[in-house]
């Protein structure tokens, strides 16, 4: 048999596509293969939750246009299929001067990415967020929570119901692409065939275009997102998302405070470089990712321009205290012992050979094939809109040709 679209990861990108394709297609064939026992085994269930409302990303940006055009789409399909959310608001809080100036930066923005918000002051704020510490804020009203794992589930018994596949346990060992289909060897010596192939690899993705034979200017470079959970006391008295002044001088964002699905409320996350491209427990550790990373020349030199906020992530990774500073920025209250269990996840991160962060999403294109090569956040809350623009651009490209 060969399958009209074999799509390789069954995280909620994956799944998305492979969903979005079959409506377009309902007599298509379709087969998902991922690699674990389950679906969002990675970074789809070990994130934020959040749904974004797109503020931080450049206009014009894949990132800025499918973030509008997904979070719209994720609350369609959700409330579509039974799959709660909880719409709380986002507020984006300066806590110094030189951070209520670029408020004013990141207002221009959100209006050119037709982003509705509303301007706070310090009054304000503490009326809203009486245990909340800043000058002024930024209210972003559509943000919202959900249980992307969650989502991903209810994605993959909607395929299978209409007649698609997922084939779990289903590591791809090769892939060899010809002028009439793609062929993939997957763990148990079998071979797939596809006239399309499109692959979401997550954690794995430059590794996926190196075994296609593609040329890779870039390599995945892991960073440990960590967060503490606070004590359910916390929780009553955060009353929307809480999130920072982005700098520009740093490659992440920062630490902020985030309601979760379960009842939960978290702190963080901080960004250490990981030492396993999918090992959640601290220090996890694979020999072949490290060499991957410690070989790369680009790393060396992302890490030259980098070095002093690196340093100090690490030291607030491994001294509670440390880190309690950093999240009294915004909430003063906060004590060592409101910091409980703490959970981790992988950003699947690419940096380019010159060292630079690539912080839009990068899609490598073949005749049959697309590799979604770069999907950090916000890509849960853009899958679906990812997944319209690869089948977009695929069904141009055959026309095309």
């Amino acid at each position: 048999m060969v399958f009209d679209l074999a799509v390789i990861g069954g995280g909620i990108v994956g799944m998305a596509t492979a969903l979005r394709y079959q409506a377009r297609n309902p007599t298509h064939s379709i087969v998902v293969l991922e690699k674990e026992a389950a679906v969002a085994c990675h970074q789809s269930g070990h994130n934020s939750g959040v749904i974004h409302a797109g503020v931080y990303y450049a206009p014009g940006s894949l990132k800025a246009r499918l973030c509008r055009k997904g979070a719209l789409q994720m609350k369609e399909f959700c409330n579509a299929h039974d799959v709660p959310y909880e719409q709380l608001g986002k507020m984006i809080v300066a806590t110094k001067d030189v951070e209520v100036e670029r408020l004013g930066e990141l207002g221009q923005r959100a209006i050119a990415n037709g982003i509705p918000f509303e301007d706070i002051d310090q009054t304000e704020l503490a009326r809203r967020e009486p245990y909340i510490s800043g000058l002024a804020a930024l209210f972003f009203p559509e943000s919202a929570i959900v249980d992307y794992g969650r989502v991903t589930r209810r994605m993959a018994d909607i395929l299978i119901a209409n007649g698609g596949e997922v084939r779990l346990n289903a590591r791809v060992q090769g892939i060899a692409e010809t002028a009439e289909m793609v062929a993939l060897t997957v763990t148990d010596g079998a071979t797939v065939q596809a006239r399309h192939l499109v692959v979401c690899g997550g954690a794995q993705a430059d590794r996926l275009a190196r075994l296609a034979g593609l040329r890779c200017d870039f390599r995945l470079v892991p960073f440990r997102g960590e967060y503490y959970q606070l004590d359910s006391a916390v929780r009553a008295k955060v009353r929307h998302l809480i999130y920072p002044v982005p700098d520009p001088d740093l490659p992440f964002l920062g630490i902020h405070l985030t309601h979760e699905p379960d009842g939960q409320i978290s702190v963080g996350p901080n960004a250490v470089l990981g030492l396993s491209r999918e090992g959640l427990p601290q220090f996890s550790f694979d020999l072949r990712d490290m060499f991957d990373t410690l070989t790369y020349p680009g790393f060396w030199r992302f890490l030259r321009g980098n070095l002093a906020s690196g340093l100090a992530e690490m030291r607030n990774s491994l001294i509670a205290s440390a880190y309690l500073t950093a999240c009294r920025n915004y909430m003063p209250s906060l004590q060592r012992q409101d910091l409980r269990g703490r959970k981790a996840g992988v950003r699947a991160q690419i940096i380019m050979d010159d060292g630079a962060i690539m912080h839009d999403f990068l899609m490598l294109k073949t005749q049959r094939m697309t590799h979604l090569c770069c999907a950090p956040s916000p890509a849960a809350t853009s899958s679906l809109a990812i997944a319209d623009h690869i089948l977009d651009e695929q069904q141009s490209d055959m026309h095309a040709a």
